[in-house]
């Protein structure tokens, strides 16, 4: 059909104005002079304006109602037909938010990004909190373009993870927090798990060789993709076939570095499955942040930090650091990187107390949205929900509430529960993979991947966002959500590490 070629060579277009803000974003986030926010900022207001009127324009509109009848005679699983109700879908959504409004926030955002890097650096919420606030009135203003939702944040939420509501996602966390913290509890009862093997001088040179090779193995594709350091590791695509992603390296912990690489690498192993059909569409993307970061933590934790993994890869890392690991077994080294303890800092969280990080942002979203919190408690209702959570004192406001880059890149609300939603998806899709191919794990220990790779490409990264999360989950699992197999994966690993870890069958 004639017009639907039109389309796709119109939202080429698209899309490609929206992989300048892309790389206008990547140039901030490692290598921009910091002088330069304020001028970024209307660089990428400009640019978000003139991509938000490219989608809204009357000549899409017009070239969809000719092709939504049409794409009504396909097969509904088609391209077409995808496409199609995506765009509709996108284009009836951006209808509803003022151009003027996209520039504004857009250009506000790269402004709070400089600001909260100096705010950080001289921990200090005061420098940063005006801004925020500012943040905040966006948010709101953005939720009030969708009347009808029955909580504020759905809107918000439904940005990044269409389809998961408040109503969805506040009794899901209550019963995973419920799982969750008997076991904490049991484990700091249990006799402590020894690190000092993992923190030793490991210097940074030396960790990003291994970490080369460790992307080598896993199937990171070179020639289509690059790692930069950023304060805040992030992956962005900027165009179809140029994946990037950042990492950060402390010298005096050996697998912070290699877990936000291999958590950052699962991101982009997604992003560099997705069909070449797709590219230059807006279903050359991951379905939604629960799905993508279902592959980053499948990558990290359910690959990286397995004994499988390990019993290939240690060796290696021995070999680079002999005089730090070469006394030291695998066994010590194994539980080491297991070690349970409330801390501090979401990104360096262990398995069992990470996503209690994750449902206390969240938490703390609704009651910013809602008028519950104002921004300038915030600091304090991070610190006692801290207290209450994880019994962590937080001391600094830069392992507080400037800990994380979200808030200050983007709209306060649906930033974080992708994080849960990914764990849980995680174990869903892993055990699925194994359920067709049990060799998996066999394959681990002798450093070979293909098989996972190819099960994930094939089922999940292939498709981009031609699914919607319901549909890929039950199409490559055959289930719906649910947090079953993650409780039994943490259950049964972390047993082996304290012994008298158990679950409640209630």
């Amino acid at each position: 059909m004639e017009l639907y070629q039109s389309f796709r060579s119109y939202l080429k277009e698209y899309i490609n104005l929206e992989s300048f803000i892309h790389l206008l974003v990547w140039d901030q986030s490692t290598g921009m002079p910091t002088a330069n926010a304020d001028y970024r900022g209307e660089q990428l207001g400009f640019i978000s304006r003139l991509t938000h009127e490219k989608l809204v324009d009357p000549k899409m509109g017009e070239m969809l109602d000719q092709l939504i009848p049409w794409a009504t005679t396909l097969p509904a699983d088609s391209l077409e037909s995808r496409l199609i109700s995506e765009v509709a879908k996108e284009y009836e959504k951006a209808r509803k938010i003022p151009p003027a409004f996209m520039e504004k926030f857009f250009g506000h955002t790269a402004r709070v990004y400089q600001t909260w890097v100096k705010a950080r650096k001289q921990n200090n919420f005061t420098l940063v909190s005006p801004l925020l606030r500012e943040t905040l009135e966006y948010s709101k203003e953005y939720a009030s373009y969708f009347p009808g939702y029955h909580h504020i944040a759905d809107p918000l939420i439904d940005r990044s993870d269409e389809g998961m509501y408040v109503s969805i996602l506040q009794p899901l966390f209550q019963d995973l927090r419920k799982k969750l913290v008997p076991m904490i509890e049991q484990i700091r009862q249990s006799e402590p798990v020894d690190r000092k093997c993992l923190l030793q001088h490991y210097p940074k040179q030396k960790q990003l060789q291994f970490i080369e090779v460790v992307l080598d193995h896993i199937g990171v594709d070179r020639s289509r993709t690059i790692q930069d350091f950023s304060p805040h590791p992030f992956m962005i695509r900027l165009a179809g076939d140029d994946v990037r992603f950042t990492t950060r390296i402390k010298e005096w912990e050996v697998t912070d570095g290699l877990f936000s690489s291999m958590h950052e690498s699962g991101h982009a192993l997604y992003e560099l499955g997705i069909s070449p059909e797709l590219f230059g569409t807006p279903l050359m993307k991951g379905i939604s942040s629960g799905l993508h970061e279902s592959q980053s933590r499948l990558w990290e934790n359910l690959v990286g930090k397995s004994r499988e993994f390990w019993e290939y890869f240690y060796p290696k890392l021995q070999s680079v650091f002999p005089t730090q690991l070469g006394a030291v077994p695998m066994e010590t080294f194994y539980r080491a990187m297991h070690h349970v303890s409330p801390s501090e800092i979401r990104t360096e969280a262990d398995e069992i107390t990470y996503n209690l990080h994750v449902i206390i942002r969240f938490d703390l979203e609704l009651e910013l949205l809602t008028g519950k919190l104002d921004v300038t408690d915030l600091p304090e209702a991070w610190r006692q929900r801290y207290k209450e959570d994880l019994g962590v004192d937080i001391t600094e406001v830069k392992d507080g509430v400037l800990q994380d880059v979200h808030w200050f890149t983007d709209f306060i609300g649906g930033q974080f529960q992708g994080y849960s939603i990914g764990n849980i998806l995680s174990c869903q899709l892993f055990d699925a993979a194994q359920q067709i191919h049990p060799s998996i794990k066999e394959e681990m220990t002798h450093g070979q991947f293909d098989t996972l790779h190819s099960w994930l490409k094939t089922n999940i990264y292939q498709h981009g966002k031609k699914f919607s999360t319901t549909e890929m989950i039950q199409r490559a699992t055959g289930q719906a959500l649910s947090i079953d197999p993650y409780i039994k994966y943490l259950t049964e690993k972390y047993q082996t590490i304290y012994p008298t870890l158990h679950i409640s069958e209630e």
